[in-house]
């Protein structure tokens, strides 16, 4: 499904794997995110750290009527506070879709799937 968007010039369709690449390039970019994790960690590989190709992989997006519901699957690093770094992921996915979408996030759900060195 896409996210429709009614213009005075006319219609815009934003697909689910274009929001999926910008909310999975928004969670990466937080200070403790080693990387994105698949949502079906048997069939994709158990915690396997999905390039900026797989975003989609990652991340679950549903249509509601006051929005979008994002669901955000990440790697985190060693020793880091995982509350903190998931508030983070949470405001920068919600403000990088209003920004660049124009898109409201009513949801936004963070799934920690695993730990990582940093230096890995």
């Amino acid at each position: 499904m896409a996210v429709k968007i009614q213009t005075t010039q006319g219609a815009i369709e934003i697909e689910n794997d274009v929001i999926a690449t910008i909310v999975g390039g928004a969670a990466t970019d937080n200070y403790g995110v080693v990387g994105m994790a698949s949502q079906n960690p048997l069939r994709d590989g158990v915690n396997q750290i999905l390039n900026g190709d797989n975003f989609a992989k990652g991340v679950v997006v549903r249509q509601q009527e006051n929005g979008v519901a994002v669901n955000v699957h990440i790697i985190v690093g060693y020793g880091m506070k995982i509350s903190e770094i998931s508030k983070s992921v949470q405001a920068r996915v919600k403000n990088d879709l209003n920004v660049m979408l124009g898109i409201v996030a009513s949801e936004v759900n963070v799934t920690v799937q695993g730990v990582r060195m940093l230096g890995d």
